[in-house]
């Protein structure tokens, strides 16, 4: 499986948690929107009637970008990305923020140099993860198939979506209390570990 992903030309990452250090408290931002808990942000709100939709989409934006200012970059997360870029990879972003938080995010953690501001993809650019449209929309984009590309990420949303759109996926994530092996064709704890299996 290694060998296969060293030859992968097409690089989708998730961004909070996997780009990222996780600091979100989702919990809170659902009990300060009035949601229940444990939901699905985006599809509770796409489920309340339009008139409620509007303001309940404005909180969550304020909220993000509360958070995309308290951002840290993930361990090794340059390094991987540096040596993707080095070899000729193209690197993609699809995230369930909104695409301007995603690229100040970006930004913040000082890796927006290595992302075409095209292949960055917001909720308002494609249909929220776990649907496959983001992913498909990027290799269309780069001219690439599903077999030469990886989805990155570090919820089950992220290896779903790399499955629906039948590309190898990566879970990154330190906590082994998070584990999809159905889902998931690698698994690493951080992307330091992922740069030095590509490097072997």
């Amino acid at each position: 499986m290694i060998e296969s992903i060293r030859k992968a030309g097409y690089w989708v990452f998730d961004l909070d948690g996997t780009l990222t250090h996780p600091v979100h408290d989702f919990e809170q931002i659902r009990s300060e929107l009035g949601l229940p808990a444990g939901c699905d942000i985006l599809a509770t709100i796409a489920e309340r009637p339009e008139s409620e939709q509007s303001e309940l989409n404005h909180q969550l934006d304020q909220w993000e970008y509360f958070y995309a200012d308290q951002v840290k970059p993930a361990i090794g997360v340059n390094e991987c990305l540096e040596f993707l870029k080095s070899q000729g990879c193209l690197l993609g972003i699809l995230t369930r923020n909104k695409r301007e938080v995603a690229l100040h995010c970006l930004e913040v953690i000082g890796v927006s140099h290595l992302f075409n501001s095209a292949a960055v993809l917001g909720r308002d650019d494609a249909l929220a993860k776990p649907d496959p449209q983001g992913v498909n929309l990027l290799l269309s984009q780069w001219g690439g198939r599903p077999d030469e590309a990886v989805m990155v990420g570090d919820f089950r949303y992220d290896l779903e979506v790399g499955r629906a759109a039948g590309v190898t996926t990566i879970h990154v994530d330190q906590r082994r209390d998070r584990e999809w092996p159905e889902l998931t064709d690698l698994r690493v704890g951080t992307l330091a570990e992922l740069n030095q299996l590509l490097r072997a």
